[in-house]
Protein backbone atom coordinates (compact mmCIF):
# COMPACT_ATOMS: atom_id res chain seq x y z
CA UNK A 1 0.00 0.00 0.00
CA UNK A 2 1.19 3.20 -1.30
CA UNK A 3 0.53 6.37 1.17
CA UNK A 4 0.69 9.97 -0.81
CA UNK A 5 -1.09 13.43 0.01
CA UNK A 6 -3.18 15.10 -2.36
CA UNK A 7 -4.89 18.40 -2.70
CA UNK A 8 -9.06 17.11 -1.80
CA UNK A 9 -11.98 19.60 -0.46
CA UNK A 10 -12.69 18.91 2.90
CA UNK A 11 -15.42 19.64 4.93
CA UNK A 12 -13.59 20.81 7.75
CA UNK A 13 -16.44 21.35 11.09
CA UNK A 14 -17.46 17.62 9.63
CA UNK A 15 -14.32 16.37 9.79
CA UNK A 16 -13.77 17.85 13.31
CA UNK A 17 -16.77 17.06 15.09
CA UNK A 18 -16.46 13.42 13.95
CA UNK A 19 -12.88 13.16 15.91
CA UNK A 20 -13.39 16.04 18.92
CA UNK A 21 -17.01 15.89 19.04
CA UNK A 22 -18.32 19.05 21.07
CA UNK A 23 -14.50 20.33 22.54
CA UNK A 24 -13.88 23.90 21.82
CA UNK A 25 -11.21 24.84 19.40
CA UNK A 26 -7.41 24.27 20.19
CA UNK A 27 -8.53 22.36 23.53
CA UNK A 28 -5.35 20.05 24.54
CA UNK A 29 -6.32 16.56 25.00
CA UNK A 30 -3.01 15.07 25.19
CA UNK A 31 -0.68 16.61 27.65
CA UNK A 32 2.37 15.14 25.39
CA UNK A 33 5.43 15.99 27.41
CA UNK A 34 4.58 19.32 28.77
CA UNK A 35 5.66 19.04 32.31
CA UNK A 36 4.10 21.94 33.44
CA UNK A 37 0.85 20.25 33.39
CA UNK A 38 -0.73 17.09 35.08
CA UNK A 39 -0.44 14.31 32.70
CA UNK A 40 -3.48 13.76 30.63
CA UNK A 41 -4.27 11.98 27.82
CA UNK A 42 -7.69 12.22 26.01
CA UNK A 43 -7.82 9.75 23.06
CA UNK A 44 -9.70 7.22 24.81
CA UNK A 45 -12.40 9.05 25.41
CA UNK A 46 -12.55 10.82 22.30
CA UNK A 47 -12.25 7.38 20.32
CA UNK A 48 -15.44 6.33 22.20
CA UNK A 49 -16.93 9.67 20.20
CA UNK A 50 -15.35 8.73 17.24
CA UNK A 51 -16.90 5.16 17.32
CA UNK A 52 -20.39 6.78 18.40
CA UNK A 53 -19.77 8.73 15.34
CA UNK A 54 -19.20 6.36 12.82
CA UNK A 55 -21.96 4.35 13.88
CA UNK A 56 -24.41 7.57 14.11
CA UNK A 57 -23.16 8.04 10.48
CA UNK A 58 -24.17 4.39 9.53
CA UNK A 59 -27.55 4.46 10.83
CA UNK A 60 -28.08 7.53 8.78
CA UNK A 61 -26.46 6.11 5.46
CA UNK A 62 -29.42 6.71 2.39
CA UNK A 63 -30.26 3.15 1.64
CA UNK A 64 -32.12 1.90 -1.02
CA UNK A 65 -34.71 1.08 1.17
CA UNK A 66 -34.87 4.00 3.06
CA UNK A 67 -38.29 4.97 4.02
CA UNK A 68 -39.99 1.35 3.60
CA UNK A 69 -40.62 -1.05 1.10
CA UNK A 70 -43.04 -0.06 -1.57
CA UNK A 71 -44.94 -1.85 -4.64
CA UNK A 72 -41.63 -2.28 -6.52
CA UNK A 73 -39.81 -3.45 -3.37
CA UNK A 74 -38.53 -0.21 -2.11
CA UNK A 75 -40.22 2.86 -1.66
CA UNK A 76 -37.82 5.83 -3.01
CA UNK A 77 -36.87 3.66 -6.27
CA UNK A 78 -38.95 4.48 -9.52
CA UNK A 79 -39.39 1.06 -11.44
CA UNK A 80 -38.10 2.60 -15.03
CA UNK A 81 -40.09 0.40 -17.69
CA UNK A 82 -38.14 -0.39 -21.10
CA UNK A 83 -40.38 1.99 -23.55
CA UNK A 84 -39.86 -0.76 -26.29
CA UNK A 85 -42.70 -3.35 -26.95
CA UNK A 86 -41.66 -6.46 -28.50
CA UNK A 87 -44.46 -8.25 -30.55
CA UNK A 88 -43.56 -12.35 -30.30
CA UNK A 89 -46.83 -13.06 -31.45
CA UNK A 90 -46.38 -11.70 -34.79
CA UNK A 91 -47.32 -13.21 -37.84
CA UNK A 92 -45.89 -12.81 -41.47
CA UNK A 93 -48.76 -11.65 -44.04
CA UNK A 94 -47.20 -11.97 -47.51
CA UNK A 95 -50.17 -13.06 -49.25
CA UNK A 96 -52.07 -9.90 -47.57
CA UNK A 97 -49.72 -7.90 -50.32
CA UNK A 98 -49.21 -10.51 -53.16
CA UNK A 99 -52.82 -11.19 -54.07
CA UNK A 100 -54.23 -8.72 -56.11
CA UNK A 101 -56.73 -6.40 -54.29
CA UNK A 102 -59.98 -5.88 -56.80
CA UNK A 103 -62.53 -2.92 -56.14
CA UNK A 104 -66.53 -4.62 -55.77
CA UNK A 105 -69.37 -2.93 -56.07
CA UNK A 106 -72.28 -4.57 -54.23
CA UNK A 107 -72.05 -7.52 -51.38
CA UNK A 108 -71.70 -10.38 -53.97
CA UNK A 109 -68.41 -11.05 -56.12
CA UNK A 110 -70.01 -12.30 -59.42
CA UNK A 111 -68.11 -13.54 -62.40
CA UNK A 112 -68.71 -16.27 -65.36
CA UNK A 113 -66.24 -18.97 -66.06
CA UNK A 114 -66.83 -20.95 -69.31
CA UNK A 115 -66.23 -24.68 -68.94
CA UNK A 116 -66.30 -26.01 -72.60
CA UNK A 117 -67.38 -24.75 -75.93
CA UNK A 118 -68.27 -26.32 -78.92
CA UNK A 119 -68.07 -23.85 -82.00
CA UNK A 120 -65.29 -25.07 -84.24
CA UNK A 121 -65.97 -28.05 -86.52
CA UNK A 122 -64.93 -30.05 -89.97
CA UNK A 123 -67.39 -30.56 -92.13
CA UNK A 124 -67.95 -32.00 -95.68
CA UNK A 125 -68.92 -30.23 -98.93
CA UNK A 126 -72.42 -28.93 -98.78
CA UNK A 127 -72.76 -29.60 -95.34
CA UNK A 128 -75.78 -28.05 -92.97
CA UNK A 129 -74.26 -25.87 -90.56
CA UNK A 130 -74.91 -26.36 -87.04
CA UNK A 131 -75.19 -23.98 -84.41
CA UNK A 132 -72.08 -23.79 -82.13
CA UNK A 133 -72.60 -23.57 -78.45
CA UNK A 134 -70.44 -22.53 -75.02
CA UNK A 135 -71.25 -23.47 -71.59
CA UNK A 136 -71.44 -20.81 -68.97
CA UNK A 137 -71.41 -20.75 -65.50
CA UNK A 138 -72.13 -17.92 -63.32
CA UNK A 139 -70.51 -17.83 -59.43
CA UNK A 140 -70.94 -15.75 -56.74
CA UNK A 141 -69.24 -15.40 -53.66
CA UNK A 142 -70.55 -13.15 -50.61
CA UNK A 143 -68.52 -10.31 -48.94
CA UNK A 144 -67.56 -11.42 -45.86
CA UNK A 145 -66.77 -8.83 -42.63
CA UNK A 146 -63.82 -8.58 -40.83
CA UNK A 147 -62.65 -6.31 -37.55
CA UNK A 148 -60.72 -5.81 -34.62
CA UNK A 149 -62.17 -4.33 -31.86
CA UNK A 150 -60.61 -1.94 -29.07
CA UNK A 151 -61.01 0.24 -25.97
CA UNK A 152 -59.07 2.30 -24.20
CA UNK A 153 -59.78 4.18 -20.66
CA UNK A 154 -59.20 7.57 -19.51
CA UNK A 155 -57.32 6.12 -17.14
CA UNK A 156 -55.04 4.54 -19.45
CA UNK A 157 -54.96 7.39 -22.00
CA UNK A 158 -53.97 9.72 -19.31
CA UNK A 159 -50.95 7.62 -17.23
CA UNK A 160 -49.57 5.22 -20.12
CA UNK A 161 -46.67 7.15 -22.08
CA UNK A 162 -45.27 7.09 -25.69
CA UNK A 163 -43.90 3.34 -26.27
CA UNK A 164 -42.22 1.87 -29.73
CA UNK A 165 -43.27 -0.61 -30.89
CA UNK A 166 -40.46 -3.05 -31.53
CA UNK A 167 -39.97 -4.83 -34.96
CA UNK A 168 -43.14 -4.05 -35.55
CA UNK A 169 -44.20 -3.09 -39.01
CA UNK A 170 -43.51 -5.07 -41.40
CA UNK A 171 -41.65 -4.14 -44.97
CA UNK A 172 -43.16 -6.11 -47.48
CA UNK A 173 -45.29 -8.36 -45.39
CA UNK A 174 -42.10 -9.35 -42.97
CA UNK A 175 -40.30 -11.66 -45.77
CA UNK A 176 -37.88 -8.83 -46.56
CA UNK A 177 -34.20 -9.62 -46.68
CA UNK A 178 -32.44 -9.01 -43.34
CA UNK A 179 -34.63 -6.74 -40.68
CA UNK A 180 -37.95 -6.58 -42.56
CA UNK A 181 -39.54 -5.13 -39.50
CA UNK A 182 -39.38 -1.56 -38.62
CA UNK A 183 -39.62 0.14 -35.10
CA UNK A 184 -43.40 2.13 -34.87
CA UNK A 185 -43.22 4.89 -32.13
CA UNK A 186 -46.51 5.30 -30.36
CA UNK A 187 -47.13 8.64 -28.26
CA UNK A 188 -50.22 7.30 -26.51
CA UNK A 189 -52.41 4.29 -25.33
CA UNK A 190 -54.92 4.90 -27.90
CA UNK A 191 -52.25 5.16 -31.17
CA UNK A 192 -50.46 1.41 -29.01
CA UNK A 193 -53.77 -0.05 -29.24
CA UNK A 194 -54.81 0.72 -33.04
CA UNK A 195 -51.55 -0.30 -34.08
CA UNK A 196 -51.70 -3.62 -32.62
CA UNK A 197 -55.17 -3.95 -33.47
CA UNK A 198 -54.58 -2.92 -37.27
CA UNK A 199 -51.45 -5.46 -37.38
CA UNK A 200 -53.57 -8.05 -35.48
CA UNK A 201 -56.47 -7.53 -38.63
CA UNK A 202 -53.92 -8.30 -41.43
CA UNK A 203 -52.75 -11.69 -39.65
CA UNK A 204 -56.72 -12.60 -39.37
CA UNK A 205 -56.65 -11.72 -43.24
CA UNK A 206 -53.83 -13.92 -43.81
CA UNK A 207 -54.72 -17.02 -41.60
CA UNK A 208 -58.23 -16.47 -43.26
CA UNK A 209 -56.53 -16.29 -47.37
CA UNK A 210 -55.46 -20.00 -45.91
CA UNK A 211 -57.59 -21.83 -44.12
CA UNK A 212 -60.48 -19.51 -44.02
CA UNK A 213 -64.04 -21.70 -44.36
CA UNK A 214 -66.83 -20.04 -45.28
CA UNK A 215 -69.17 -23.17 -43.88
CA UNK A 216 -67.30 -23.36 -40.07
CA UNK A 217 -66.25 -20.75 -39.42
CA UNK A 218 -63.02 -22.84 -37.33
CA UNK A 219 -60.55 -20.18 -37.70
CA UNK A 220 -62.35 -16.91 -35.77
CA UNK A 221 -64.27 -19.31 -33.54
CA UNK A 222 -67.13 -16.95 -34.95
CA UNK A 223 -70.69 -17.62 -36.35
CA UNK A 224 -70.48 -20.33 -38.70
CA UNK A 225 -70.50 -18.79 -42.21
CA UNK A 226 -68.59 -15.70 -41.45
CA UNK A 227 -65.22 -16.38 -43.09
CA UNK A 228 -64.58 -16.80 -46.39
CA UNK A 229 -63.38 -19.99 -48.17
CA UNK A 230 -59.67 -19.86 -48.54
CA UNK A 231 -57.28 -21.44 -50.87
CA UNK A 232 -57.37 -24.79 -49.30
CA UNK A 233 -61.13 -24.90 -49.13
CA UNK A 234 -61.47 -23.37 -52.93
CA UNK A 235 -58.57 -25.26 -54.30
CA UNK A 236 -59.93 -28.79 -52.49
CA UNK A 237 -59.08 -31.42 -54.48
CA UNK A 238 -58.94 -30.16 -57.50
CA UNK A 239 -54.96 -31.78 -59.48
CA UNK A 240 -54.33 -32.92 -55.79
CA UNK A 241 -51.34 -35.22 -55.08
CA UNK A 242 -51.57 -36.87 -51.53
CA UNK A 243 -48.23 -38.08 -50.46
CA UNK A 244 -49.45 -39.68 -47.45
CA UNK A 245 -46.48 -38.70 -45.11
CA UNK A 246 -43.81 -39.78 -48.10
CA UNK A 247 -40.64 -37.28 -48.36
CA UNK A 248 -40.99 -34.80 -51.32
CA UNK A 249 -38.82 -35.05 -54.13
CA UNK A 250 -38.50 -33.25 -57.73
CA UNK A 251 -40.72 -35.45 -59.54
CA UNK A 252 -43.51 -34.90 -57.33
CA UNK A 253 -43.24 -31.30 -58.23
CA UNK A 254 -42.68 -31.58 -61.52
CA UNK A 255 -45.97 -33.69 -61.97
CA UNK A 256 -47.77 -31.22 -60.09
CA UNK A 257 -46.97 -28.49 -62.16
CA UNK A 258 -48.01 -30.92 -65.15
CA UNK A 259 -51.18 -31.23 -63.86
CA UNK A 260 -52.28 -27.76 -63.91
CA UNK A 261 -50.25 -27.37 -67.21
CA UNK A 262 -52.91 -29.87 -68.43
CA UNK A 263 -55.74 -27.99 -67.51
CA UNK A 264 -54.48 -24.74 -68.98
CA UNK A 265 -53.14 -23.10 -66.26
CA UNK A 266 -49.69 -21.39 -65.72
CA UNK A 267 -48.35 -21.50 -62.31
CA UNK A 268 -46.19 -18.70 -61.11
CA UNK A 269 -45.97 -18.62 -57.68
CA UNK A 270 -46.00 -21.03 -54.80
CA UNK A 271 -47.13 -21.42 -51.36
CA UNK A 272 -45.70 -24.24 -49.14
CA UNK A 273 -45.36 -24.94 -45.06
CA UNK A 274 -42.17 -24.01 -43.93
CA UNK A 275 -40.30 -27.66 -43.63
CA UNK A 276 -41.71 -28.09 -47.12
CA UNK A 277 -39.84 -24.92 -48.41
CA UNK A 278 -36.71 -26.22 -46.68
CA UNK A 279 -37.15 -29.90 -48.71
CA UNK A 280 -37.65 -27.96 -51.94
CA UNK A 281 -34.35 -26.15 -50.93
CA UNK A 282 -32.34 -29.35 -50.21
CA UNK A 283 -33.75 -30.57 -53.49
CA UNK A 284 -32.67 -27.30 -55.66
CA UNK A 285 -28.92 -27.40 -53.99
CA UNK A 286 -27.92 -31.67 -54.34
CA UNK A 287 -30.21 -32.61 -57.14
CA UNK A 288 -30.30 -29.87 -59.37
CA UNK A 289 -26.81 -27.96 -57.69
CA UNK A 290 -28.10 -24.66 -57.42
CA UNK A 291 -26.21 -22.40 -55.69
CA UNK A 292 -26.55 -18.74 -53.80
CA UNK A 293 -28.55 -16.07 -55.78
CA UNK A 294 -29.56 -19.07 -57.99
CA UNK A 295 -32.03 -20.48 -55.24
CA UNK A 296 -34.62 -17.34 -54.86
CA UNK A 297 -35.85 -14.33 -56.89
CA UNK A 298 -38.01 -11.00 -55.72
CA UNK A 299 -41.55 -11.45 -56.43
CA UNK A 300 -43.05 -7.86 -55.51
CA UNK A 301 -42.62 -5.20 -53.09
CA UNK A 302 -39.52 -6.49 -52.15
CA UNK A 303 -40.91 -10.30 -50.81
CA UNK A 304 -38.27 -12.84 -51.94
CA UNK A 305 -39.30 -16.06 -52.18
CA UNK A 306 -37.56 -18.92 -50.24
CA UNK A 307 -36.44 -20.66 -53.32
CA UNK A 308 -37.63 -20.51 -56.75
CA UNK A 309 -37.93 -24.03 -58.59
CA UNK A 310 -37.12 -23.98 -62.37
CA UNK A 311 -40.08 -25.61 -63.93
CA UNK A 312 -41.24 -26.63 -67.51
CA UNK A 313 -44.08 -23.77 -66.84
CA UNK A 314 -41.27 -21.12 -65.94
CA UNK A 315 -39.72 -20.12 -62.66
CA UNK A 316 -42.26 -20.44 -59.95
CA UNK A 317 -40.84 -18.21 -56.63
CA UNK A 318 -42.13 -20.17 -53.49
CA UNK A 319 -43.00 -18.32 -50.12
CA UNK A 320 -43.33 -19.95 -46.75
CA UNK A 321 -46.87 -19.62 -44.99
CA UNK A 322 -46.70 -19.75 -40.87
CA UNK A 323 -50.78 -20.44 -41.56
CA UNK A 324 -49.73 -23.58 -43.24
CA UNK A 325 -49.89 -26.86 -40.93
CA UNK A 326 -45.89 -28.05 -40.16
CA UNK A 327 -46.58 -31.15 -39.13
CA UNK A 328 -45.50 -33.84 -40.31
CA UNK A 329 -47.75 -35.48 -42.93
CA UNK A 330 -49.57 -32.85 -42.81
CA UNK A 331 -47.49 -30.49 -44.65
CA UNK A 332 -48.44 -28.73 -48.00
CA UNK A 333 -47.79 -27.05 -51.16
CA UNK A 334 -49.96 -25.13 -53.28
CA UNK A 335 -48.99 -23.76 -56.83
CA UNK A 336 -50.79 -21.08 -57.64
CA UNK A 337 -51.95 -19.08 -61.28
CA UNK A 338 -51.90 -15.88 -60.18
CA UNK A 339 -53.61 -14.12 -62.84
CA UNK A 340 -57.26 -15.43 -61.65
CA UNK A 341 -56.80 -14.76 -57.31
CA UNK A 342 -58.11 -12.13 -56.76
CA UNK A 343 -59.17 -10.36 -53.12
CA UNK A 344 -62.66 -8.49 -53.93
CA UNK A 345 -62.63 -5.36 -51.77
CA UNK A 346 -65.74 -3.71 -50.70
CA UNK A 347 -64.97 -1.64 -48.52
CA UNK A 348 -60.43 -1.69 -47.80
CA UNK A 349 -59.36 -1.52 -43.78
CA UNK A 350 -61.19 1.66 -42.09
CA UNK A 351 -61.00 2.98 -38.78
CA UNK A 352 -64.12 4.00 -36.78
CA UNK A 353 -64.51 5.74 -33.67
CA UNK A 354 -67.51 4.38 -31.07
CA UNK A 355 -67.91 7.08 -28.99
CA UNK A 356 -67.47 7.26 -24.69
CA UNK A 357 -68.59 4.24 -22.99
CA UNK A 358 -68.19 4.70 -19.59
CA UNK A 359 -64.99 6.37 -19.10
CA UNK A 360 -63.11 5.07 -22.12
CA UNK A 361 -63.15 5.68 -25.92
CA UNK A 362 -63.72 2.75 -27.94
CA UNK A 363 -62.62 2.22 -31.98
CA UNK A 364 -62.76 -1.02 -34.31
CA UNK A 365 -61.41 -0.84 -37.74
CA UNK A 366 -62.97 -2.98 -40.43
CA UNK A 367 -62.68 -4.71 -43.90
CA UNK A 368 -65.62 -6.16 -46.19
CA UNK A 369 -63.75 -8.32 -48.71
CA UNK A 370 -63.90 -11.82 -50.17
CA UNK A 371 -61.26 -14.40 -51.80
CA UNK A 372 -61.68 -15.56 -55.56
CA UNK A 373 -59.78 -18.54 -57.09
CA UNK A 374 -61.39 -18.43 -60.24
CA UNK A 375 -60.01 -21.26 -61.88
CA UNK A 376 -58.89 -23.64 -59.44
CA UNK A 377 -58.16 -25.86 -62.40
CA UNK A 378 -55.09 -23.83 -63.21
CA UNK A 379 -53.69 -24.39 -59.84
CA UNK A 380 -52.32 -27.85 -58.42
CA UNK A 381 -51.37 -28.76 -54.63
CA UNK A 382 -49.51 -31.45 -53.12
CA UNK A 383 -50.93 -32.54 -49.45
CA UNK A 384 -49.33 -34.94 -47.18
CA UNK A 385 -45.53 -34.25 -47.43
CA UNK A 386 -43.18 -35.59 -44.50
Amino acid sequence: MTANTEMVDVNVNAAYSSSFGILPDQTMYHTGANVALKAFDGRVELGKIVLKGAKRMQEKAYLTTSGGTGTAGVATVPVFVDRNIIDTSRKYTPLVELIPRVTNLGLTADYVRITAKSFAQTYAEDAAFPDGSATRERQSKAIKYLRAVGRVTGQAQAAVPGYTLVGFGATGAGMSPGDPFRDVPTSNATEQEIQLAAQNLKELEENLIVNGNATTSAISDNPDGTEYDGIIQQQSTTNQTDLSGAQLEWSDVENSIRDAYVDSGRPNLAVASPSAVTRLRVIMVDVLRYTGNDLTSTISFGIPSGVTLQTFVGPVPVIASQFLSDTAAARRIYFLDMRFVEMRILQDMTFVKMGINNDSDKFFLKIYEVLLLKAPEFNSNIIGIA
